[in-house]
């Protein structure tokens, strides 16, 4: 490459991420062995009043049917845009980068969306990069009211900020999800996942606003997000495998939760979850495992390790319940027929805001097998008395320190 060549190129790699460089008429932008087509180029207001989905939907077809290495800028400002499905497969596209630099904000009118997709939802493409510092907003405040699961088994899912679906190779850094209408990023039959540096927000009191949903997915990693929420921060469901969350905070929220289980017929086992080094503050429980009573089908949930995990005045910092039930009643009660097995605790530290400080509550039908603590020391918040530890139909073991103390 010539002297000339060399600072053109570098020009614009610089004008990207500066954001300075304009496209004119022209949608795609030619650099290297690649191509960079601006949403700009095809009439967005990016007022935060207008409606923008026609030309993101525009500048999305023209990445997905380009050819090589691809990059889809969305310069800075705000963009209002209703439910976008982002769609592959995208054949010739070796590689494909989504450079977010703005502002996402989502239609509030619930009618234009379908129930239980995503705002966004970025479906069957390999090699997907999303990056770039932006936001994606869910203004969610005005559908909360509208949400119905906290209360009913048979209510409508209102839509996920970022939906990902049978994805493979995909990674997501450094980008936020404020305010979604229900869960804020989910992941369903995905393969090869890796995201870092995520913002991750919602009110305490908004319903059902998960941080990260995990359904039927493997070789997934999570690391180094901030999560506060008023669900779960991190929920892992059904039929995942090989799954790493390490470097989390999490909180305000629910804690980090395996389940629910055992809701539905033919559910598939999870096998093989890694998490360690989080810090859990202020959170209804801290590391979860919750599995239905009544069970329609078996399943399996085996080979779970939590590791070097704080608590600050987490309510429940430890619990396995094998007779979960969200609402004010459950009629059934038979036992889970979910099996829990080689499940780990280690270098679990902090304060407890209630006396029962660890709960292993587990299936009577079949009983936990392998459940192990090691080096578990949580003390009271108010440090008047002992925490305590309650077991049920479980034989754990010991090792090292243990506060509270163990079962008889």
């Amino acid at each position: 490459m010539s002297r000339i060549s060399t600072i053109i190129y570098y020009f614009l790699i610089y004008a990207i991420f500066a954001n300075t460089f304009y496209l004119g008429n022209s949608t795609t932008l030619q650099h290297g062995n690649g191509i960079i087509i601006n949403v700009r180029s095809f009439r967005v207001r990016a007022d935060g009043r207008s409606d923008d989905s026609w030309a993101f939907n525009a500048a999305w077809e023209k990445a997905c049917n380009s050819k090589g290495n691809v990059t889809l800028l969305i310069p800075k400002g705000t963009y209002l845009v209703g439910p976008l499905k982002l769609r592959g497969p995208c054949e010739q596209v070796t590689s494909l980068t989504v450079l977010l630099k703005g502002t996402l904000k989502a239609k509030t009118d619930l009618s234009e969306y379908e129930f239980g997709s995503g705002w966004i939802e970025f479906a069957w493409i390999n090699g997907l990069t999303l990056t770039g510092g932006g936001v994606f907003d869910g203004q969610g405040a005005k559908a909360w009211p509208y949400n119905t699961c906290p209360t009913s088994s048979n209510c409508d899912l209102l839509p996920t900020n970022l939906k990902f679906v049978g994805m493979n190779r995909t990674t997501v850094h450094d980008i936020t999800s404020l305010n979604s209408k229900f869960f804020h990023l989910a992941l369903v039959e995905c393969r090869d996942f890796e995201g870092s540096k995520l913002e991750i927000l919602a009110p305490e009191d908004s319903p059902n606003t998960d941080g990260i949903h995990l359904e039927r997915s493997s070789n997934v990693r999570f690391s180094w997000l901030n999560i506060g929420t008023g669900d779960d921060c991190i929920s892992v469901r059904q039929g995942n495998s090989q799954i790493s969350i390490t470097n989390i905070t999490c909180g305000p929220g629910h804690g980090i939760s395996v389940g629910s289980l055992g809701k539905y017929l033919h559910e598939q086992d999870i096998n093989g979850l890694f998490v360690r080094n989080c810090t859990i503050s202020g959170t209804t429980n801290g590391i979860r495992i919750k599995t239905w009573a009544n069970s329609p089908g078996r399943s399996a949930a085996t080979n779970i390790k939590f590791e070097n995990i704080v608590m600050k005045h987490v309510r429940n910092p430890i619990i396995i319940d094998q007779a979960y039930c969200p609402f004010d009643s459950c009629s059934s009660e038979a036992p889970s027929r979910v099996r829990l097995s080689n499940i780990y605790f280690k270098n679990i530290r902090g304060t407890s805001l209630s006396e029962v400080a660890v709960t292993l509550s587990c299936s009577k039908g079949i009983p936990c097998k392998n459940i192990f603590l090691q080096n578990v020391h949580l003390n009271l918040t108010s440090g008047e008395r002992l925490p305590v530890l309650t077991c049920e139909n479980v034989k754990a073991r010991y090792i090292g320190i243990q506060m509270p103390p163990p079962c008889p």
